[in-house]
């Protein structure tokens, strides 16, 4: 299967942003805005299925995203994923900082399976979820100094999330664990334990402490939507924050081994339009945001 693997478009699995557990790109950010953000959308997924690709090497994984980084940076050959989004960094007048360090996060994937403790994760963090949000605001022209502290706070909760969330998925399939293991350690619980159809007392004690963890990273980051110049951007956060929250507390009662976590689509949306609607009230009384780039 993966003889045929030429450049990271071709690792590509099909999934699209609409298969993502949290928006991307809403119609509610602004038509001169989706573009870029779909841009870099697919081009991280590229790198993201080859990172998760079960019929390729570390090495020849590395070699992809290396590939995959070159034709974004002029340095290599060109790939289908890349195209789109050179255009759009061209139009913003943006650097590619944020997507590459995204493919930062996925040799680490290819490289490791497993985090000793928290720092660790929070590190991984660092590349895989909190590029994502700096780009976003960028690309609407926010000022990093004002919003990205909120914005890691909020990306890293994501991320952590979803680790939560597929802890089994991401074990059987890819033997990979993104929970501490000083965490399970300290609960007596192990990585074998991930692999059974029903979660133990320990294991849930496990992710009931690191879904506590994710909630104050969640209240963190809970300002961003009132610092935001952009309303219509603001309203997508206010969203995704509050559905984070609902699937975080809901892991603090929940077995993600055995049971659905995930909204359904009538969840999904009440669940938003109530983070929607709170801001909307908000905005008005929100304190002037610091001063945002030159020329704004």
């Amino acid at each position: 299967m993966s003889a045929g693997l030429q450049t990271a478009t071709d690792a590509r699995t099909g999934k699209g942003e609409r298969d993502e557990n949290f928006p991307v790109a809403s119609h509610l950010i602004h038509p001169k805005n989706r573009g870029a953000i779909l841009a870099f959308y697919n081009y991280v997924r590229a790198g993201d299925d080859v990172a998760d690709h079960t019929g390729l090497s570390p090495e020849r994984k590395i070699e992809l995203l290396d590939a995959l980084a070159d034709a974004l940076t002029g340095k290599g050959g060109s790939d289908p994923s890349v195209e789109p989004l050179k255009r759009e960094l061209a139009s913003h007048r943006l650097p590619p900082t944020h997507a590459l360090e995204l493919l930062d996060a996925f040799r680490m994937d290819a490289r490791k399976d497993r985090y000793a403790d928290w720092d660790e994760l929070i590190h991984y963090c660092r590349y895989s979820a909190m590029p994502v949000g700096r780009f976003v605001l960028d690309v609407h022209g926010e000022d990093p100094a004002c919003v990205w502290p909120t914005s890691d706070a909020i990306c890293a909760a994501l991320q952590v999330l979803n680790h939560l969330q597929d802890c089994g998925k991401d074990f059987r399939n890819l033997n990979r664990v993104y929970i501490p293991l000083d965490t399970m350690a300290r609960h007596g619980a192990d990585v074998s334990m991930l692999g059974r159809d029903k979660a133990t007392p320990e294991l849930l004690a496990v992710i009931r402490e690191l879904a506590q963890r994710t909630l104050d990273l969640l209240e963190e980051g809970k300002p961003l939507p009132g610092l935001i110049d952009d309303l219509r951007l603001s309203l997508e956060i206010a969203a995704i924050h509050r559905l984070a929250v609902v699937l975080t507390k809901g892991l603090l009662t929940r077995d993600p081994l055995s049971e659905k976590v995930h909204h359904g689509k009538a969840g999904f949306a009440l669940t938003a339009l109530g983070g929607i609607a709170v801001t909307l009230l908000r905005r008005p009384f929100r304190p002037r945001a610091a001063k945002t780039r030159a020329g704004r």
